[in-house]
């Protein structure tokens, strides 16, 4: 198979290397000729009268081309050139030929048209070097350029800056010192501090004047759900060191009773001819404690309106059969404690003279009757978190320090354990 198309592209080539040559124009003429001429023989007219008629060829004048322009005479020299090679070497013309299947695919191609681009030669070593110079010339006087445009700026705006101060003359005042000692006080202000208990102490003693015995007072932020109306907070404490005031005790009793409050060092005693002159008014109620059995809560209800909050109450202790006992304890010296509008308490609890292990008590039996004292209606509320927010102590005349919620804790409970001993 592979012969046989060998074979073909052979005789392909031949046939278009030595085409036929066309018949001269006179025998044209001849065969094509409409001319009758007489015919001798009757069946070489029928014969010819049997020919089709075949029709003249027509020529029209050819239209005049156009000059070639200079990129198509640049294009035209090399495909002269080609083509005169092409003659000069018919070996080589036909080994470029093309066969018939190759003619078949290349038919429909578009022209290429050849493009000639100049001739480059690669530089020496030398050349190179020079080049490399040149560039680094070129480069140095760009920036020296630069540099001297520069140097030209800077020099107008000093120029322009010596004649503002000129013109102006503007005497700077010197820049102020910041101290750093004030800068170290206004951060320990704006920082919280807070200090152990026994170390508060110690700072409140520090800062008290010498003139006279200042007392030791506690100042305690509680929780603003107390400054609601309906929540009562205030109690009397009794400290194991003794301070504050000694109250007065009036004790309603009849027949036993009345003679135990008398032996116990109450400050009035009555039945109810005392309760008839309170009514009336004859008696002022001039006592701080009132003490009261329960047998003769009859006629003290009749006092509700002179008596008010000292009314006898069981929750309170002061309802109660034992009044010798009770009578006692009311005229030990105690602190009463009560929250203001704000839900804060004011207390005192010593005086700066006292040890600083008897302060650390009293302030440990204070905090117990803080936390006796908690009202019900208060929720959300632990041991201290959502009851207490801050707790201070100072002197009557001295700054006050604030003390963790930690350190009450800890004389929380050793006071009571001083209490279980």
């Amino acid at each position: 198979m592979a012969a046989f198309k060998r074979l073909l592209s052979q005789t392909g080539r031949r046939c278009f290397l030595n085409p036929i040559p066309p018949p001269p124009i006179s025998l044209l003429r001849h065969q094509f000729s409409t001319d009758p001429q007489p015919s001798p023989n009757p069946e070489s007219s029928s014969d010819s009268s049997r020919r089709p008629i075949i029709i003249q060829p027509v020529s029209y004048p050819a239209k005049p081309k156009p000059p070639p322009s200079e990129e198509h005479q640049q294009n035209s020299q090399p495909e002269n050139q080609t083509s005169s090679l092409d003659s000069q070497d018919p070996v080589n013309r036909e080994t470029r030929s093309w066969s018939r299947d190759e003619m078949r695919y290349m038919k429909d191609a578009p022209p290429i048209t050849p493009v000639s681009y100049p001739y480059r030669v690669a530089p020496l070593p030398e050349d190179r070097m020079k080049v490399g110079e040149y560039e680094k010339a070129g480069r140095d006087e760009g920036l020296e350029r630069e540099r001297r445009k520069i140097e030209e700026l800077r020099r107008r705006g000093v120029l322009s800056f010596e004649k503002q101060q000129e013109e102006e003359d503007v005497s700077l005042p010197f820049p102020k010192l910041i101290k750093v000692d004030n800068a170290d006080q206004n951060s320990k202000k704006k920082g919280k501090v807070i200090y152990d208990l026994k170390e508060a102490i110690q700072l409140a003693k520090a800062s008290a004047k010498k003139t006279y015995d200042e007392t030791l007072e506690a100042h305690v932020r509680m929780t603003p759900d107390l400054q609601r109306t309906d929540l009562k907070l205030e109690g009397f404490v009794r400290l194991p060191h003794e301070f504050g005031k000694t109250y007065r005790v009036a004790v309603f009793a009849d027949g036993a009773a009345a003679d135990d409050a008398r032996d116990a060092g109450a400050d009035i005693v009555g039945g109810s001819e005392l309760v008839e002159n309170i009514r009336t008014g004859q008696h002022k109620v001039d006592f701080d404690v009132c003490i009261a059995t329960p047998s003769m809560m009859e006629h003290v209800k009749k006092l509700s309106r002179q008596l008010k909050k000292l009314m006898p109450d069981s929750k309170k202790g002061t309802l109660t059969n034992d009044i010798s006992r009770v009578v006692k304890e009311a005229k030990v010296p105690s602190v009463r404690f009560k929250k203001d509008k704000t839900a804060i308490v004011h207390v005192g609890l010593g005086k700066l003279s006292f040890p600083d292990e008897a302060l650390r008590e009293n302030v440990g039996c204070f905090v117990n009757a803080l936390l006796i004292e908690k009202p019900a209606g208060l929720k959300k509320s632990s041991k201290f978190a959502g009851y207490v927010d801050s707790f201070h102590i100072c002197s009557t005349m001295g700054p006050s320090f604030p003390i963790s919620i930690q350190s009450l804790s800890l004389a929380l409970d050793r006071y009571n354990r001083s209490q279980l001993r």
